[in-house]
């Protein structure tokens, strides 16, 4: 997919839904997440797509949240999709606890502002 605003738009919705799945089966709860490999797998998965949609993400459009850590979340997704034997959950869990909200917040705004060059 050539990154445009069209792209852009369907991307950071896909990165949200990602976000939204994650908060659902995890409940917030560490709990829930150590307690199931299955939600494990399904974190996991979904932080892989999430992270990929990140990197298809316009550079113009990425540039408008120089907060955002892009090569972090390259770089994530590479050990989780490379590095699969080697997966610390501890580590898995302080991005989802940690990071996640800054990112769906950055995404949200950039939502809001492609909506408002409409």
């Amino acid at each position: 997919m050539k990154p445009d605003a069209g792209s852009d738009r369907v991307l950071l919705e896909h990165i949200l839904e990602c976000i939204v799945r994650i908060r659902e089966y995890t409940g917030g709860e560490p709990a829930t997440f150590y307690g199931s490999k299955m939600v494990q797998d399904a974190v996991v998965r979904n932080l892989q797509t999430l992270a990929e949609s990140t990197q298809r993400l316009s550079e113009s459009l990425r540039s408008t949240e120089p907060g955002v850590p892009w090569r972090a979340i390259a770089g994530f997704r590479n050990v989780l999709t490379h590095g699969y034997l080697d997966i610390d959950r501890e580590v898995v869990w302080s991005v989802i606890q940690q990071d996640l909200p800054d990112l769906a917040s950055a995404v949200e705004r950039m939502m809001r502002a492609g909506q408002s060059s409409e």
